[in-house]
């Protein structure tokens, strides 16, 4: 092959290499003088220039989903205490360095309630202050550690409050109610249980009637308030003796075991076989006692019985599932959400009766829904007159969410609560419905809130005729 052939080969070669690189430099330092290279630099920059500003001009015309949001930190973290409906009612704020974004959660401990605004407002708020707003399960597992001995309700309400309010400030950041971020809804609304009671069976059956025209499907019956107090007249031996509190309630054991299929027959037979009916031993007798009683409700088919042990005795479980098929609620009391796994595992009971402010907020609750749906397990969160408006919130949000809902608690909110709270979950026809905007949907007037200062005054005193305390 001759040499000038093989020049141009090779030149041709080098040709394509600095095409196949896009080097408009190049090129021109083959083909042109020293000017042209200069030239053709000058264009590659210039082009270069032109690509980044299209670039910058093509993310400035992104819509706002894709944008991304920009960083948001904790600036406080406080409590507000308030009683308008005379219970202790106890809200956490989280304030943001956006301005105007904040938060609310429910911290709501009312037999220890001055304890846990001490918890917030002298660690919660030096803790928190300066994070990232958006890390919601770093938060939670960082306050859960970070005073090395974990639970209990003070420090769990405390955390509760934080993760409630972290979530709402998520939902007002994407303009989305909570539940949406939770995964959707799941119902269209939330089907809930109310109270109905009396002193006899009779008037108990009267009640739940009224409630029945009200559109509830789902009732819970007691007799007299939890273990028949109330219903007996009867002075207790303890009492004349002068022994324990002024207000101290008594309870006679056996009065109460017998009323409660009484009260059964009476309202099935009053009422009907299609009204749901539920009732709450809250652990106040012996888990024989209890457990002998519930085979006694078999034919009667309640929705579930609630809470028939302490925490203290949770091995008569085993014996409870082999004598009767009624499904059992269990867990108001529990502070650890580890205490639901191995119950779970189980299949000890139906129905997860937990107080979400009580083990901690949304975070772990979600985590404790999520795992009964694996056992056939179905929420039913505890829903007193005693959890703040934006506790009703958080409850009715995964309620919305979760497949394995069973039933809510439902809430009924005085003209003075309304006026401190706005927003408020509202009930229909036996049915509760959230507040459909961003976040959890729920605000508080922190003017009127302070019109109702709590106290420090709790009664869950209760005992036998000899005056010994029976257990919750």
């Amino acid at each position: 092959m001759s040499t000038s052939r093989n020049d141009f080969l090779a030149s041709r070669r080098e040709t394509l290499r600095m095409l196949g690189i896009g080097s408009a430099a190049g090129m021109l330092s083959m083909f042109g003088s020293q000017p042209a290279l200069a030239s053709g630099t000058q264009a590659l920059a210039s082009g270069t220039q032109a690509r980044d500003e299209a670039r910058e001009q093509a993310r400035e015309e992104k819509p706002s989903y894709a944008k991304g949001l920009p960083v948001v930190k904790i600036k406080s973290v406080k409590a507000i205490a308030t009683a308008p409906q005379g219970s202790n009612l106890i809200v956490v704020k989280v304030e943001t360095t956006e301005p105007g974004l904040y938060g609310l959660g429910c911290a709501t401990f009312t037999q220890r309630a001055v304890a846990v605004v001490t918890a917030i407002n002298s660690y919660l708020n030096d803790f928190c202050v300066g994070r990232d707003v958006d890390n919601i399960e770093d938060m939670w597992n960082a306050v859960y550690v970070s005073s090395y001995w974990r639970n209990g309700p003070v420090l769990n309400n405390a955390l509760s409050g934080l993760d409630e309010a972290l979530w709402d400030i998520k939902g007002k950041r994407a303009n989305m109610p909570v539940y949406q971020l939770l995964g959707g809804k799941s119902r269209f609304a939330i089907p809930c249980y109310t109270h109905a009671q009396g002193n006899t069976p009779e008037a108990v059956a009267e009640d739940v009637q009224r409630i029945m025209e009200r559109g509830f499907k789902y009732i819970r019956i007691q007799q007299g308030g939890y273990g028949a107090v109330g219903a007996i007249n009867e002075q207790p031996d303890f009492k004349k003796a002068g022994f324990g509190g002024e207000t101290d309630n008594y309870m006679n054991e056996r009065v109460y075991l017998k009323s409660v299929p009484k009260m059964f027959e009476v309202v099935r037979k009053t009422c009907g076989e299609e009204i749901e009916l539920l009732h709450d031993i809250h652990e106040r007798v012996q888990p024989m006692d209890a457990i002998n009683m519930i085979k006694k409700l078999d034919e009667f088919n309640p929705f579930f019985i609630e809470d028939p042990f302490s925490p203290e005795n949770m091995e008569w479980f085993k014996l409870l599932r082999q004598s009767t098929s009624v499904p059992i609620a269990m867990g108001e009391l529990f502070n650890n959400i580890n205490e639901f796994k191995m119950p779970m595992v189980n299949q000890w009971f139906d129905f997860i009766r937990v107080h979400v402010s009580q083990i901690g907020g949304i975070t772990p609750a979600m985590k404790i829904a999520r795992l009964g749906e694996w056992f056939n397990i179905k929420t039913a969160f505890h829903g007193p007159g005693d959890v703040s408006p934006v506790g009703h919130a958080a409850h009715a949000h995964i309620d919305l969410t979760v497949w394995n809902f069973g039933i809510q608690e439902a809430v009924s909110f005085s003209d003075k609560m309304l006026e401190v709270f706005s927003g408020c979950p509202t009930m229909n026809n036996g049915y509760m419905s959230v507040n459909e905007v961003p976040g959890l949907g729920v605000d508080i007037n922190e003017k009127e809130a302070a019109k109702y200062p709590i106290t420090t005054k709790s009664n869950w005193q209760v005992r036998k005729r000899d005056g010994t305390l029976i257990r919750p």
